[in-house]
C-alpha cells in the first residue's frame, strides 16, 4: 500500500493512487517564440552591450584589445540568444528529439539557461511512447543532473527551481516510498521559490496546484501509511489547490488544457457542480493539438457525463 503513496510530479505529479492520471506533458500554449530581430535589439540595448554606447578613454593598443574582447562577448551573447530561440521554437513544436540533440551540445555549459532547458528536454524524451525502460531511467537521472547543475549555477533562476522540483520527483520514482515522501517537502519548497522569483509563470502555479490536489485527495488509509514513515506527512486542501489553478489561469488564460481540467475536478471535489461544469466544458472544448490535449478532452467528456 505504501508503494502507491507518491508518483511523478507534473507529468505524473506526486500521487498516482490519489490521482490516477496518465502522463502529463508540461507544454501548453506558451508564447516561446520571439523574432531574431527582437532578441538582437534587446541584446544591443541592454547591459550585455552597453559598452557600444560609450567606451572609456584608452590608449590605441588598449582600445584594440578591449574591442576584440568585447566584440567576442557580443558574438557569444548573440549566439546564445539564437540557440535559446531555436530551442524554444523546437519545444513549442514538440520536436523533442531535435531539441535534445541541440541542447546536448551545451551539457557542460555554465549557463543555467541551457542547463534547465536540457533537463526539460531529457525529461520529455523519457516520456515518449515506447521508450525502453533502461533508457527511460537513464534520461530521468540525466535530467535531474542537469537541473541540479542549473540550480548550482544560478539559484535565482526560477526555471531552474521549477525543473529541479519536477526532476526530483521523477528520480524519486526509482528510490522508494520513503525517499519520495521526503522529497515532496523539497519539491514544494522549490516550486514556491520558483513562484516567488517569477509570479507570472503559469506552469509553476499549475504544478504546485497539482501537488496540493494530490495530497488533498489522498485517502485516509494512505495518510496513515504516510504517517508511519513520517510523523507529519505532507498535507494540503482542495481550496489551496484551487487557488493555484486559478492564479495560473489568471496570469495566462487558457495556457494549458490540463489546468482547465484540474479546475473542473477541484470544483467537483468541493461539490460545486455549477463551476465544475463550466471548467470541464472549457477543457472539453480546448483545441486538441497534442496527445495530452486529446486525453484531457476524453476525461472532461467522461466527467461531464457523470455530472449529468
Amino acid at each position: 500500500m505504501a508503494g502507491i503513496v507518491l508518483t511523478r510530479c507534473v507529468s505524473r505529479t506526486l500521487l498516482s493512487a490519489a490521482y490516477g492520471a496518465k502522463t502529463i506533458r508540461i507544454r501548453g500554449s506558451h508564447r516561446f517564440y520571439r523574432t531574431a530581430f527582437r532578441r538582437t535589439a534587446t541584446a544591443l540595448t541592454s547591459g550585455r552591450a552597453t559598452f557600444l554606447l560609450g567606451l572609456p578613454a584608452l590608449s590605441c593598443l588598449a582600445y584594440e584589445a578591449y574591442h576584440r574582447v568585447q566584440s567576442s562577448a557580443v558574438v557569444q551573447a548573440l549566439e546564445k540568444e539564437e540557440v535559446l530561440e531555436q530551442a524554444d521554437y523546437l519545444y513549442s513544436c514538440a520536436e523533442t528529439e531535435k531539441l535534445y540533440q541541440l541542447l546536448l551540445q551545451y551539457k557542460d555549459s555554465d549557463d543555467a539557461e541551457f542547463l534547465w532547458r536540457l533537463a526539460r528536454a531529457s525529461r520529455d524524451l523519457s516520456l515518449l511512447p515506447n521508450m525502453e525502460a533502461e533508457r527511460k531511467k537513464q534520461l530521468v537521472f540525466e535530467a535531474f543532473e542537469y537541473a541540479e547543475k542549473a540550480l548550482e549555477k544560478d539559484d535565482k533562476c526560477f526555471a531552474a527551481h521549477k525543473w529541479y522540483a519536477v526532476c526530483l520527483s521523477d528520480v524519486g520514482e526509482y528510490k522508494g516510498v520513503k525517499v519520495k515522501i521526503g522529497n515532496s517537502y523539497i519539491i514544494r519548497d522549490h516550486l514556491e521559490t520558483a513562484i516567488k522569483l517569477n509570479p507570472k509563470d503559469a506552469t509553476s502555479l499549475h504544478i504546485l496546484g497539482f501537488w496540493c490536489f494530490a495530497f488533498a485527495e489522498l485517502p485516509w488509509y494512505q495518510r496513515k501509511v504516510a504517517a508511519v514513515i513520517f510523523s507529519s506527512p505532507p498535507t494540503s486542501t482542495y481550496e489551496e489547490a484551487l487557488d493555484f489553478f486559478l492564479k495560473a489561469e489568471e496570469v495566462d488564460p487558457n495556457f494549458y488544457s490540463k489546468n482547465l481540467l484540474m479546475l473542473g475536478k477541484t470544483y467537483m471535489a468541493m461539490k460545486d457542480k455549477e463551476k465544475a461544469l463550466l471548467w470541464l466544458t472549457k477543457a472539453k472544448e480546448y483545441p486538441a493539438h497534442t496527445l495530452e490535449d486529446k486525453e484531457v478532452h476524453k476525461e472532461a467528456v467522461d466527467l461531464l457525463k457523470k455530472l449529468g
